[in-house]
């Protein structure tokens, strides 16, 4: 049987207008102590911190708002090389952004460190897994990142979740009322990631079937991603 959601045409991947100014941050329970960090630098336990949380969870909107208030350089970690580190510091702060175990120079992250603390920078390490955790070959880098102060991005509760989801319609210049966030949030994963992923699919079936995003289209959907 083939699924309601098959595609019959092909639809313009149009872009929305993402915010990362600092009032456009939705904070909750889930995320006050990485906002806090962010927002009370230099007053920080150490020049170098990893930022920690899933897909999705406002990683780099907190990076966004301390670059704009630093002056701080963002930098992903997949363009991390030994030749790019020294000019990488020279704002005396820098973000990098998505450090993953298995995709890591790590004579450059050591290199990094290493200058960063000589030099007196600030540096934000962010990643979806904690970084002590990470299988590092070099064993200076893992004592390294083992001393690192961590803070964490918790799933959002029920209230950030609600905020989230009318932020990314209205990302998306959907309007989602009341009643179809509620029933949204009694059937959606937790996660930033769930949200994310419903409201994109949300957009894209309203648009490709020429519909209004209610809840007969949101139930539609939810049976459609859930098998």
């Amino acid at each position: 049987m083939s699924s309601p959601f098959a595609p019959r045409q092909l639809l313009l991947a149009l872009d929305h207008s993402i915010s990362f100014a600092r009032e456009d941050f939705l904070s909750g329970p889930s995320n006050v102590a990485a906002l806090s960090l962010v927002e009370r630098w230099p007053d920080w336990p150490d020049r170098i911190v990893a930022l920690i949380g899933p897909e999705g969870s406002g990683k780099s909107h907190l990076a966004a708002i301390w670059a704009e208030a630093t002056g701080a350089r963002i930098l992903s970690a997949k363009l991390l090389s030994t030749t790019s580190v020294p000019g990488a510091l020279a704002t005396g702060a820098l973000i990098i952004e998505d450090l993953e175990a298995g995709d890591l120079d790590e004579q450059a992250l050591f290199h990094l460190i290493n200058l960063a603390r000589e030099e007196r920078t600030y540096l934000i390490l962010t990643s979806r897994s904690a970084v002590a955790s990470f299988p590092i070959r070099i064993r200076d880098l893992a004592s390294r990142l083992r001393a690192v102060p961590t803070v964490a991005v918790a799933p959002p509760d029920d209230t950030l979740l609600r905020s989230l989801l009318v932020k990314l319609a209205a990302d998306r210049q959907l309007s989602f009322d009341e009643s179809l966030v509620n029933y949204l949030v009694n059937r959606i994963e937790r996660s930033f990631s769930a949200a994310h992923a419903t409201v994109q699919t949300l957009d894209h079936e309203a648009m490709r079937q020429h519909r209004p995003v209610t809840r007969a289209l949101a139930a539609e959907v939810l049976r459609s991603m859930s098998t």
